[in-house]
């Protein structure tokens, strides 16, 4: 059976505004589980940063049952941290054979 790893993400909290007016926030570690992580292809990371100036680097496929905030978030797997730049891709739970309904695009977080 396939079996997914934990990633790590860190989910935001508004705790106020800075001296600017913009929002300030506070990020929380939480573990989701059961994940599936592949690599992009050459050509798919060639095609994103031509697309969006975005480096692609992974993919995270995300359990159907999971209900977090996934866009602009920060992910740590692999003993690194990632950034999630694009919004969840999303499939009918009803057509797919796995656990795994939505997929996300990682990038490396510097």
């Amino acid at each position: 059976m396939i079996r997914g790893t934990t990633v790590i993400l860190y989910e935001k909290q508004k705790t106020g505004k800075d001296g600017f007016g913009r929002p300030t926030y506070t990020e929380t570690a939480t573990t989701v589980d059961n994940v599936l992580i592949y690599p992009a292809s050459a050509t798919e990371v060639i095609n994103e940063t031509n697309l969006s100036g975005k480096k692609l680097v992974y993919y995270l496929c995300l359990p159907t049952d999971d209900d977090h905030e996934w866009m602009d978030r920060k992910v740590s797997f692999f003993g690194e941290n990632w950034h999630v730049y694009a919004p969840p891709e999303q499939w009918m739970e009803s057509l797919l054979p796995l656990v795994w309904n939505k997929r996300i695009k990682v990038e490396r977080y510097e």
